[in-house]
């Protein structure tokens, strides 16, 4: 009976262990199984990359002008069925010379999910992206950061980047103040940082965003895309 206990709870260790790890694995920021993942990027240069999550919604406009306003380009991270619904605020992102990466086609969860899926979702957004004019380069940001095999692998397959990110004030804080108070606490050279305007009806996202770019301006940072970021590692 003894030894029965001892192996009932040597295996309830074990399966603790193993959902544990593979939690932590799908959550990661900084590590995948497979593939290339930038979460930052190492340089002596004192430059940052904006990057947002969703959309293209008609808060686009809005976002576009206070960019403009700063001379900055940014990276976004587009979803397929927005795209679908919001052609022409996808154009103008893409007219205004920003980096454009794919975030899946229905923001589902990419976590057991089968392959036919993965491809699906990520080859639909891929030729959105490539109607509405976009001839560069597309990196690709799972749906809230979550991977663990599947995805890691089919993007390792097709020489794809995984980029995520090292400051994320919108996970933390509510207020438009605090958020930009953690950023200036965390920022270092080479960071990426997320931020959702995308469906904010509110203003705050814009004021956050006006708020980090004059703090870390005055700063001496400077704003580039993703892969501008990841031109510079090292130098």
């Amino acid at each position: 009976m003894k030894k029965k206990l001892i192996f009932i709870g040597t295996v309830i260790v074990i399966i603790f262990l193993l959902l544990f790890g593979t939690f932590k694995l799908m959550n990661a920021r900084t590590f995948q199984l497979f593939g290339g993942l930038t979460d930052k990027v190492e340089t002596n240069h004192k430059v940052v990359a904006l990057t947002f999550d969703d959309g293209p919604t008609k808060n686009v406009d809005d976002i576009i002008a206070l960019l403009k306003k700063y001379n900055i380009k940014a990276t976004f991270f587009l979803i397929g069925n927005d795209i679908e619904e919001h052609p022409e605020e996808a154009k103008k992102l893409i007219e205004e010379g920003h980096q454009i990466g794919n975030h899946t086609y229905s923001h589902h969860r990419m976590i057991l999910k089968s392959p036919s899926f993965i491809k699906e979702e990520i080859e639909k957004t891929d030729d959105l992206i490539r109607e509405a004019g976009y001839s560069g380069e597309i990196d690709f940001r799972p749906p809230n950061g979550k991977k663990i095999v599947g995805l890691p692998y089919y993007l390792s397959k097709h020489d794809r980047d995984t980029v995520m990110w090292n400051i994320e004030p919108d996970t933390f804080y509510t207020v438009s103040a605090d958020k930009i108070e953690y950023v200036n606490d965390n920022v270092t050279p080479g960071s990426i940082i997320l931020l959702h305007a995308m469906y904010d009806r509110t203003g705050e996202e814009l004021k956050t965003l006006e708020g980090v770019i004059q703090s870390l301006a005055e700063e001496g940072y400077e704003f580039v895309t993703v892969n501008e970021l990841q031109g510079l590692e090292r130098e």
